[in-house]
């Protein structure tokens, strides 16, 4: 029931976060060294249970908490 509430808010949590700093789609994937596609699919829900190691680069990239993205 979680996953279901959830989907997508780890997501728009992220695009929010990285838009207020600035970053393209682009740019967050080169800070994290992930790829863009990961970035896409994290973003976008389609991905919406991304790995601890992924949350961890993208809130070390966006100078945030790992809570900020999953909250």
């Amino acid at each position: 029931m979680r996953n279901t509430q959830n989907k997508g808010t780890i997501g728009r949590n992220i695009r929010a976060l990285r838009l207020k700093k600035g970053f393209s789609q682009d740019r967050l994937s080169k800070l994290t060294d992930l790829s863009l596609n990961t970035i896409v699919k994290v973003e976008s829900g389609r991905n919406s249970n991304p790995t601890i190691e992924t949350l961890l680069r993208v809130a070390r990239s966006l100078a945030v908490g790992v809570d900020d993205l999953i909250k």
